[in-house]
């Protein structure tokens, strides 16, 4: 089979997604709303997948991890003191001639033209602050405001003391932390890349100021090797160190882990050494626990965030290593790595998603090879029963009859494998006894065909299919 798997035109991953129903485009029966989109029956097969996998290698197979679930409605001194009021912005500007609006960065930078229309007369660029202003309760002023989260880092922080006292963990220690943000993106773009309501997977990871460049350097290698475990191919990723204008006001250092998008070389992770400053910012005694912080006075905050030296008695502020990735960026990129284009040894055209088997919307299709057969219909609904008792994720049974039609269905949405239920498979009929009680395995990747024994069929299956295996590196500093 010819295959080819370079510069995948973005359109045809967004044709796929809508065809097959992994993505659709939000309120599409009114026009579309910019910059959101809705998953459908496959993409949240996906979603979930790559949730509960980042779940289990992040925190149940590490020690010293708690979760969290914090709220999206933000308490506007938070993000106050975080700094996002005053510098959570992008530069935009107006073209004169369309009236379109840009974010400045994203033009040309030596020659700034309107992409709409490509006048060059354009208003000077100036600030816009992204966040998603809301109010509480019945009365609409000030004192009401609250924001839409951007991120959802801040609310690891300002749940900081509830998680070490009732926890009491030892540095290092991390919370991780799965949850929807909203950002008031002024050109959405890239398809589910840049949107303005996204899901995020992030870990803030805290550690001794000491140990802080040793702890940076293991989560970009050790989120680098997490990625390629889901799929990614190393040739497609790179890893770019943040310099000069490009770090943060609160990053000590920051490392993108790139994709090749269809549109290039973007972050799909950043992991940044936030140093001390986010807890010192919403932390009471300031200076008693970090006089070296360069921080906003906090008059507001209640709680000092910060850990008691045992042998000192001293109160010190942890730094803090953040894994970042958002979940769309990383559906986006998994969907790109998938798919594949493929010249058959008959000449046929044959799409294929192959999707790691964790990943995929449907574990594995029960195809009957006659909708009008009430016996292989029967056989088969056991079959399907049997299977999903048996693995983790959707086992279907497709009765339409013209089997061509499925297996091409199930590779364009990634199903590692099929089942093909004949009349072989049934006792009275089967003219070949060594092929009684036997169902066809078709995989998805190589096309190969093998005849498997019912009663064997779920534990063959999942050995073959479903051995998935990833092993976070230990510790390497810290006791």
């Amino acid at each position: 089979m010819a295959q080819s798997k370079t510069d995948t035109a973005l359109e045809h991953i967004v044709s796929l997604c809508k065809r097959r129903g992994f993505i659709f485009p939000n309120s599409h029966i009114y026009g579309g709303l910019q910059g959101a989109y809705d998953l459908g029956p496959m993409g949240v097969e996906l979603k979930r997948n790559l949730l509960a996998t980042w779940w289990s290698d992040v925190v149940y197979k590490r020690p010293r991890m708690y979760g969290l679930d914090s709220s999206i409605l933000t308490h506007q001194k938070t993000l106050h003191y975080s700094g996002h009021q005053d510098t959570f912005s992008d530069l935009m500007c107006d073209c004169r001639q369309c009236k379109s609006r840009w974010r400045y960065d994203h033009l040309d930078p030596k020659n700034p033209r309107c992409e709409n229309c490509g006048s060059d007369d354009l208003t000077d660029p100036r600030p816009f602050n992204l966040m998603f202003k809301t109010n509480l309760g019945a009365v609409d002023d000030d004192s009401s405001t609250a924001y839409l989260r951007p991120e959802t880092a801040q609310g690891i922080f300002t749940n900081f003391k509830f998680i070490t006292d009732t926890q009491s963990p030892k540095v290092p220690f991390g919370i991780a932390q799965i949850g929807k943000a909203f950002r008031n993106e002024i050109t959405p773009r890239h398809f589910i890349f840049r949107v303005r309501e996204f899901e995020q997977m992030e870990i803030e990871f805290f550690v001794k100021p000491e140990e802080s460049d040793q702890w940076h350097t293991y989560w970009v290698e050790e989120r680098k090797q997490w990625w390629i475990t889901q799929g990614l191919s190393p040739e497609n990723i790179q890893c770019a160190a943040q310099t000069g204008d490009e770090l943060a006001h609160y990053a000590r250092a920051t490392t993108d882990i790139l994709y090749k998008f269809p549109h290039g070389f973007e972050e799909l992770e950043g992991i940044a050494n936030r140093t001390d400053y986010d807890l010192a910012v919403h932390s009471k005694d300031q200076d008693s626990i970090s006089p070296q912080s360069k921080v906003k006075k906090n008059t507001d905050s209640t709680a000092r965030l910060a850990l008691q030296n045992t042998e000192t008695k001293a109160w010190e502020i942890p730094f803090v290593i953040e894994p970042s990735a958002g979940v769309e960026r990383g559906m986006l990129a998994l969907l790109t790595e998938a798919y594949t284009e493929e010249t058959l040894e008959n000449g046929n055209q044959r799409l294929v998603l192959k999707l790691a088997a964790h990943l995929a919307p449907i574990k594995v299709a029960i195809i009957p090879l006659a909708k009008n057969k009430p016996e292989l219909i029967t056989l088969a609904e056991q079959i399907q029963q049997m299977l999903q008792a048996a693995i983790l994720g959707p086992v279907v049974l497709e009765n339409s009859g013209n089997i061509g039609k499925n297996y091409r269905r199930h590779d364009e949405i990634g199903t590692p494998v099929c089942v093909t239920v004949d009349f072989d498979s049934l006792a009275e009929t089967a003219s070949n006894t060594s092929l009684v009680d036997t169902v066809t395995l078709r995989d998805r990747d190589t096309l190969e065909q093998e005849r498997v024994h019912i009663d064997q069929l779920s534990e063959h299956i999942i050995q073959r299919y479903f051995q998935y295996h990833y092993q976070p590196a230990p510790f390497i500093v810290g006791k």
